[in-house]
């Protein structure tokens, strides 16, 4: 159980950066995702994420994905931490030798679609295709300006990609701007534009990928999934 106060507050995203290196973090009720980048090198680091909770002064986090160390995947932490206003002190990375200082970039506004997100279905010649997340999952994890999409299994640790930045949503128009790729770096930088709406609680996401391919996908909120 998340304690409300608490974790009303951490929900959001935040930054920490040194030099060249970038990590932000973004809480959402009941997930996470926390990645290192450089962004003017268009270098993807490593990332970590996954569930987490407040247990009185330390944040709980239960690994689903970790790219520098797959064996801590399904493992708990407790880190303690601090907040004051717009400052949170952790340490989120199993090799930080201190607490990091954050800076929040948002607290889940303004953005429409914040939340975590597994995909539930997709468009093919033969119509929407229902897909049912299991051990295989595809994650989008965002905050009010945030985003980072996961693909990986929590049964065999596979991690199979993660993309990044920040996001707009405007008239019906959910647009990306891609600030890490782990697949191919030569997407940093690049403004993708998607038609987006919600029915039935579910995320109707419509356009081209980064790739130019046409796809049309159906997204649901984790705690809809129970998942």
């Amino acid at each position: 159980m998340l304690h409300s106060n608490q974790a009303e507050n951490l929900a959001g995203a935040w930054e920490v950066r040194e030099g060249q290196i970038t990590t932000t973090a973004i809480f959402t009720p009941g997930h996470y995702a926390v990645t290192r980048y450089d962004l003017e090198g268009k270098k993807f680091i490593d990332t970590r994420g996954g569930s987490w909770r407040v247990d009185g002064k330390n944040v709980v986090l239960t690994e689903e994905f970790n790219t520098a160390d797959k064996e801590q995947v399904g493992k708990e932490s407790k880190n303690p931490f601090t907040l004051k206003g717009s400052k949170l002190t952790v340490s989120l990375f199993h090799n930080d030798t201190k607490p990091k200082e954050w800076a929040r970039l948002d607290a889940g506004e303004p953005g429409k679609l914040a939340g975590a997100w597994l995909i539930t279905g997709r468009m093919t010649g033969d119509g929407m295709q229902k897909m049912t997340p299991g051990a295989r999952r595809t994650m989008k994890i965002l905050s009010g300006t945030r985003f980072q999409w996961i693909a990986y299994n929590v049964e065999t640790k596979e991690f199979s990609g993660t993309g990044g930045g920040t996001y707009t949503t405007e008239n019906g128009k959910y647009t990306e701007h891609i600030q890490f790729f782990s697949r191919d770096n030569s997407r940093v930088g690049q403004s993708l534009e998607f038609d987006f709406s919600l029915e039935d609680g579910n995320w109707r996401h419509k356009g081209l990928s980064s790739k130019g391919d046409p796809i049309d996908e159906v997204w649901t909120k984790r705690e809809r999934l129970g998942i």
